[in-house]
């Protein structure tokens, strides 16, 4: 279990991000159009998981923004957002931007992501939604970067997380 803030008041992750070393867990998700995408479709790539409450809140928009536009350039490299948003909202969000470089899921039909890479909150308004985090992974699938954002209003490192690509 992790502590971090939600303006400025604590709240707590169900769990531990995997730590840089670590096989990064295994995930299903949920596409903008409904489709699966799970870690074994992405094996051989490498992963920037970025991992946030809702694309409806502003930092997690600009994450999302951010790395669709840091994207383009990462050659072998898929940038995953994650969220427990409805893969509907998602495809307006996305849509709506005009971002295409990167890849929308949803955990909502498959919660268990969030436990197992240690980022669901416990407690706080926010409860049973993610933390904001990013997790970078090799193409052999273990994690290089871990970074779970100590404040979810504060958008993540951006340049840190990219630079072990």
């Amino acid at each position: 279990m992790a502590e971090i803030t939600m303006g400025g008041n604590p709240v707590h992750t169900e769990g531990d991000l995997p730590a840089v070393g670590e096989k990064a867990p295994a995930f299903t998700l949920t596409r903008s159009d409904m489709t699966t995408v799970t870690s074994d479709d992405l094996a051989g790539q490498r992963l920037v998981l970025n991992i946030f409450p809702s694309v409806d809140t502003g930092v997690c928009a600009a994450s999302v923004r951010e790395f669709n536009s840091r994207a383009a350039d990462l050659e072998g490299t898929t940038v995953l957002c994650i969220s427990a948003d409805l893969p509907f909202a998602q495809a307006r969000f996305c849509g709506g931007e005009d971002l295409n470089d990167v890849v929308m899921g949803s955990v909502f039909r498959n919660p268990e992501v969030l436990s197992d890479y240690g980022v669901r909150l416990a407690d706080g308004k926010f409860a049973g939604l993610a933390a904001r985090a990013v997790v970078v992974v090799d193409a052999e699938g273990t994690v290089v970067h871990s970074q779970l954002v100590p404040e979810i209003g504060t958008e993540p490192d951006y340049d840190a997380a990219l630079a072990t690509l």
